[in-house]
């Protein structure tokens, strides 16, 4: 068993995320109020009640769901044992910073720091320039390629997340995502409007770059004890200022998913564990896995099904 360990990232929250390990493990409640001490933020509750409209904001959303993945990958580590070693890890655009700390790049407070002033400074900037997102499906990322080097209508678009072989994400300013979406259903792909205000992995979310940048100068990055896959590059990074500089561009340059994951395939991964909430990128490594190759794809975000993954592994470790 190769073994691959993904962390979600926006899009995945949901009310009560992380909740039952908290009752249940005093070393998860205790991760929880790190968080909330370094972030200075009621995470817990909003975690547990909400509202939605306030746990969706970029500056609670991106320490919530960071906390809850962490949260979950300390409760795995626990149970896990001497069931086989973690080959790599990667994470979704907003996961890529649970990666890091669970390969041992960044320490958990740290790890909270960076994604608290990022989503800071990203929601800065989707009030600066307003703008939305739109996935597309039923085009591959030539198609879409070819579409936006053509148009010439107005506002800003790119292509901000390939997630699998024929679902891409665009990002953009509203006038753009609906001169492209047009083009795009006209060549007869699917436009799916999503539910953000913010143009992620956009140039109109460019600006914060600098700013990011120099406030990790001020964090500790050290080589990774197990590789991490970068969005940026689809590729594994052992240098700290390489990684610094990546993880800066990271918020305006494309989530490179699709190609991660092929690459995690074709290093032999034959397992990959989804570890936080919701099941997205369990199927978005089912979409992009080619037929007839056997892999095992896992997700848990509750003891329950944390019990289930972990009975599966061992049944593949066994085999």
């Amino acid at each position: 068993m190769k073994l691959a360990i993904l962390f979600p990232g926006q899009g995945s929250q949901y009310l009560g995320m992380g909740q039952e390990f908290i009752k249940e493990d005093g070393e998860c409640a205790a991760l929880m109020a790190m968080a909330e001490d370094v972030c200075q933020l009621k995470l817990g509750a909003l975690c547990a009640e909400g509202p939605m409209e306030e746990l969706t904001r970029a500056t609670i959303l991106q320490p919530a769901i960071t906390i809850t993945n962490l949260i979950c990958w300390q409760k795995f580590k626990k149970e896990f044992g001497d069931l086989g070693a973690v080959s790599c890890f990667a994470g979704h655009s907003l996961g890529e910073y649970s990666a890091l700390c669970a390969a041992g790049v960044i320490s958990p407070e740290d790890t909270l720091r960076l994604v608290s002033m990022r989503g800071t400074l990203m929601e800065r900037e989707g009030k600066k320039n307003p703008g939305g997102m739109r996935a597309v499906l039923g085009l591959n990322i030539e198609g879409i390629n070819q579409i936006l080097a053509a148009y010439t209508g107005s506002g800003v678009v790119v292509a901000a997340n390939h997630n699998t072989p024929e679902q891409i994400v665009l990002s953009g300013s509203l006038e753009g995502l609906d001169g492209v979406s047009k083009i795009i259903e006209e060549s007869s792909g699917k436009v799916i409007p999503l539910n953000v205000s913010v143009a992620n992995h956009s140039p109109l979310v460019a600006d914060a770059v600098p700013d990011f940048a120099r406030f990790m100068e001020a964090i500790e990055f050290r080589s990774p004890e197990t590789p991490v896959y970068f969005n940026v590059s689809a590729a594994y990074e052992t240098e700290p200022p390489k990684m610094k500089e990546m993880m800066a561009h990271q918020i305006a340059s494309k989530v490179r998913w699709c190609e991660t994951i092929e690459a995690m395939l074709a290093e032999g991964v034959d397992t990959f564990v989804e570890i936080g909430p919701k099941t997205v990128l369990k199927g978005l490594v089912r979409k992009i896995v080619p037929k007839g190759t056997k892999v095992a794809t896992l997700q848990f975000d509750t003891p329950d099904s944390l019990a289930k993954c972990l009975e599966e592994l061992r049944s593949l470790s066994a085999s």
